[in-house]
This record gives structure tokens, C-alpha cells and sequence, in this order.
């Protein structure tokens, strides 16, 4: 279970790191519209990402179960 859990993190971290690696210089870009977006919009799509994600660690960890 743990190493699931540390895969799952260190996964994380890969993509992030590629993401902002390759978009380096569209970074400012991103900043600057999430900057003009309302908070409530970001909590709501933040707030789905979190469902999404859940899911699927749920049933990822469902399926290694059987």
C-alpha cells in the first residue's frame, strides 16, 4: 500500500515537473488569466480535479485488492 502511495506521489511530481519544464515560458501567460479568474470558479473546477482523483485512487486501490 505504501508503495502505491509513494508511486502515486512521485507521479505527481514527474508530471508537474515536466508540465512547467516544457510551458516554462507560458507560465506567466497561465498566471496571469488564473489571476483574472473569480475564486469561486477555481475552487469549483479545483473541487472536481479532487473528485476525479479520488476516483481514481479509489478504484485503482479496488482493483489490487482482488
Amino acid at each position: 500500500m505504501l508503495k502505491l502511495i509513494l508511486f502515486g506521489i512521485g507521479f505527481v511530481f514527474v508530471f508537474e515537473g515536466i508540465v512547467y519544464f516544457f510551458l516554462a515560458k507560458k507560465t506567466h501567460i497561465m498566471f496571469k488569466i488564473l489571476n483574472n479568474t473569480e475564486p469561486d470558479k477555481i475552487r469549483t473546477f479545483s473541487s472536481i480535479i479532487i473528485i476525479i482523483g479520488l476516483c481514481l485512487i479509489y478504484f485503482t486501490l479496488k482493483s489490487y485488492q482482488n
